[in-house]
């Protein structure tokens, strides 16, 4: 699945993501020393310790490497929430990551950011130079807790392709949104020992204690103590005096989503900045599953010969037919199939021999658990369908 290049990749939560999903990673750039380190120790591609701010510099070197897709979350703490709110240098980064993609011309990009990055400066001019590349753009600000992540955390999303109009991922994105947020309890169940935790505020207006049945605040770059002298908050989940302690930083880096045996490098400092700078591993993962059934829907795509006659529009008919779903759903159901087709070719499709087939196959054991589930449940709906149609051809023999 499509070649693609993480900019600005930190410590790999957008890449790890995007793994997940199938993309195939060909190389990342990141400048940072410490990330870069601790992004080598987790992915087998190489991390590139280039300048990004001299596009000019690296273009060249990132069209050599083919990238179908471009990702990248550039510098935010000049348009977060816990910063100065001062469009300075580092946002200009924001303008290096859209000089990239205009001169690469990648079919695909995703950008990603604190939600206030899309009211900057930076931001509108980046906008320009990549409407007049001729991406069409879904642009839009995700709250991780109703996605899956349990947490707070709001990132904006620009996401772009030279094939689409403006919003083409809009409403595969609403689909996806959860009715109810995913709380640290949901997601964790009895695996914190704890019910509730302290977060230290930018002030002591704002409430610092918080409980596992509710998502977890925005996970920041620092993480402190309980001081002595905090005062309690009429908000709090509790009492200061029954409070345990703040979160571990692995707890911080799990609720991030980053997998247990992501291996963290550098001080705990550092730990903790990389940390709250990353992307949350399933939100990342959830825009890159959304992007790959867009494509799969609107790209043509080869298959050997005896797979060439499927008929995937009389296929979408009986799903309508004979399925309680959305036509989203059975889109996405289509899309899945399609995706099963293009990691595993095999004869005897879709028979049992195909599907162990498919399951023993690398790349599919590289999906995350949701999507290979959603693949098979698509290649038994597709043997439903194949089986009945035999059986009516059978009929018509006799």
């Amino acid at each position: 699945m499509k070649r693609t290049v993480d900019l600005f990749a930190g410590c790999g939560g957008l890449s790890l993501g995007f793994q997940n999903a199938g993309f195939t990673i060909v190389s990342a750039f990141e400048c940072w020393d410490m990330a870069a380190a601790c992004y080598s120790q987790n992915f087998q591609h190489p991390v590139l310790r280039d300048d990004l701010s001299q596009a000019d510099r690296v273009i060249e070197k990132i069209k050599k490497m083919r990238p179908e897709v471009i990702i990248g979350g550039p510098p935010c703490q000049d348009f977060s929430h816990a910063g100065k709110r001062v469009e300075a240098s580092r946002a200009g980064l924001t303008g290096s990551f859209a000089q990239i993609v205009a001169a690469v011309r990648p079919g695909y990009f995703v950008m990603e950011n604190v939600d206030r990055a899309q009211k900057s400066a930076a931001y509108k001019a980046a906008r320009e130079i990549l409407v007049e590349a001729g991406y069409g753009l879904t642009e839009v600000v995700l709250g991780a807790s109703f996605y899956g992540v349990p947490q707070r955390r709001k990132r904006f999303f620009c996401i772009g392709s030279l094939k689409q109009e403006d919003g083409f991922l809009a409403e595969r994105i609403l689909q996806a949104r959860s009715p109810k947020e995913t709380t640290l309890r949901d997601y964790f169940g009895i695996a914190l020992d704890i019910e509730h935790y302290y977060r230290h505020p930018r002030n002591y207006n704002r409430r610092a204690i918080f409980s596992i049945d509710e998502p977890a605040p925005t996970i920041r770059g620092v993480n402190r103590p309980i001081p002595q002298g905090y005062p309690g908050h009429p908000n709090d989940a509790c009492s200061v005096s029954q409070c345990a302690r703040p979160l571990t930083a692995l707890e911080r880096a799990l609720i991030q989503t980053f997998p247990p045996d992501f291996k963290w490098v550098g001080s705990k400092t550092d730990m903790e900045q990389m940390v709250g700078n990353a992307v949350p591993v399933k939100l990342a993962e959830l825009v890159a599953n959304l992007l790959i059934d867009n494509i799969t829907e609107t790209e043509d795509i080869t298959f050997v010969a005896h797979v060439e006659t499927i008929d995937f529009q009389d296929f979408f008919a009986w799903l309508e037919q004979t399925q309680p779903l959305s036509q989203r759903s059975r889109k996405d159901i289509v899309s899945r199939l399609k995706r099963a087709l293009a990691i595993c070719d095999a004869d005897g499709f879709p028979d049992a021999l195909y599907r162990f087939q498919l399951e023993q196959s690398t790349r599919f054991k590289k999906l995350s658990p949701t999507v290979r589930s959603q693949v098979k449940r698509a290649l038994g709906l597709y043997a439903e369908y194949h089986n009945e149609r035999l059986t009516k051809q059978l009929r018509m023999v006799v």
